[in-house]
């Protein structure tokens, strides 16, 4: 399978005031914004995807794709999920603090991930708020967006993740 390259930075002018390191509850704050990219999409990483998990000819066929409703080779959304993910995890996600996630709601698959694709994570807090049974931890919920070159969403979904909270001195 095709690696997926992970030199992605930050995209918005602000950012976290603590690194994913030292991330806790407390630093993800109602109403904040940040955008992390950019990872280009290859028609080999979408074929070696869908060859292993998502074996469909509009993914993994060009001259079958090339029939079909989308004129042409697309990702399968679980790629695009992927990619998210990857966004997600590398500068979003706290590597100290997260404790599970609960469940993802709301996945929309809105435009085709196509060959020569440049992605791009906007991450928005929707809620965060302290567990009412547990005083070491919290929820914070994301809306995900995944952003393509044109400024169209392949995906978007809302994750819930448990966070810690910064332990006390």
């Amino acid at each position: 399978m095709a690696r997926t390259a992970t030199n992605s930075r930050t995209l918005s002018e602000t950012d976290f005031s603590a690194p994913t390191d030292d991330r806790y509850f407390e630093d993800y704050q109602l109403g904040a914004v940040y955008e992390y990219g950019h990872l280009a999409v290859s028609e080999e990483a979408i074929i070696d995807f869908a060859e292993q998990f998502d074996p469909q000819p509009i993914h993994t066929d060009e001259r079958f794709a090339a029939t079909g409703p989308f004129n042409g080779l697309i990702a399968s959304g679980w790629h695009s999920a992927g990619l998210a993910m990857r966004l997600f995890a590398d500068h979003y996600l706290s590597r100290v603090a997260s404790l599970a996630s609960p469940g993802v709601d709301e996945v929309r698959w809105q435009v085709p991930l196509r060959p020569g694709d440049s992605v791009r994570l906007r991450t928005t807090i929707v809620d965060a708020r302290l567990s009412r049974s547990k005083d070491d931890r919290g929820m914070v919920v994301t809306l995900a967006e995944l952003f393509n070159q044109n400024d169209q969403l392949p995906i978007r979904f809302r994750v819930m993740n448990i966070l810690g909270r910064r332990p006390r001195s």
